[in-house]
């Protein structure tokens, strides 16, 4: 029974985070407040994982984790964007309606996670928590980009979420059941880590997950030209045998 609760509770910390950023955005603490969405990837890349190692999946735990992550990746980071660049600098509408747009696309990348079959090794659109990841610490610029330049990267990120772009699913990357009384170790050094250097831990993520997200969109580029070079060079064939 204890077993079964254990990856539950690295979700119920991942929604806790979650929470507790919102409130850190609307105390005008942009910085706490992306710094727990860093700490609550770490605690939703575990919990899969934990139950792996554990073999106590569930359709519970699947669920919990899906709703954990609207919250924590997708309300939390758009709000915490919302504060930092968004309501002063734009009209009242426009970042009503593009703070909006993110959870609600990222509410839909899980529901289609949820129901259809993906491609082995992959998954189908920008994960959330990458894409809050992402949204998240680039507020913290928020004074070094021109706010239309952030509307676009939320209004980018929300649609990459919901595209058919592929991007490399590291989930399936096993943890040992030897390694699982390890894990809290892992999270404490990490939460130690992320308030010692509370700027450059935030500035390193965000170069990683802009590095995953561009990386996903460049291949999936280089496929489709791959794809129509392929598609051209049949189409001359017929053309250069009527010629001949």
């Amino acid at each position: 029974m204890i077993a079964k609760s254990i990856p539950n509770l690295f979700t119920i910390g991942n929604l806790f985070l979650g929470v507790l950023s919102i409130i850190l955005a609307f105390n005008d603490r942009a910085d706490g407040a992306a710094l727990l969405v860093i700490i609550a990837m770490l605690l939703d890349g575990l919990d899969g994982r934990v139950a792996r190692a554990l073999g106590v999946q569930s359709e519970f735990g699947k669920e919990l984790d899906s709703l954990s992550d609207v919250i924590s990746f997708g309300v939390a980071p758009a709000f915490i964007m919302y504060q930092a660049a968004f309501s002063t600098d734009v009209s009242e509408a426009l970042a009503w309606i593009v703070t909006a747009i993110f959870p609600i696309c990222g509410a839909l990348r899980l529901a289609r996670f949820n129901v259809i079959e993906g491609i082995p090794g992959y998954f189908i659109g920008l994960p959330i928590p990458a894409a809050g990841g992402v949204l998240a610490t680039l507020a913290l610029f928020n004074h070094d980009l021109n706010v239309y330049l952030l509307l676009i990267a939320t209004l980018a990120l929300s649609f990459l979420m919901v595209s058919n772009i592929k991007y490399p699913n590291f989930k399936k990357l096993g943890l040992p059941r030897a390694a699982v009384w390890a894990i809290p170790l892992v999270v404490a050094a990490a939460v130690v880590l992320a308030f010692l250097f509370p700027r450059a831990i935030p500035r390193f993520i965000l170069g990683l997950l802009l590095l995953y997200a561009l990386w996903g969109l460049k291949k999936n580029v280089d496929s489709l030209v791959g794809r129509r070079r392929k598609k051209r060079a049949r189409d001359e064939k017929p053309r250069s045998k009527h010629s001949a």
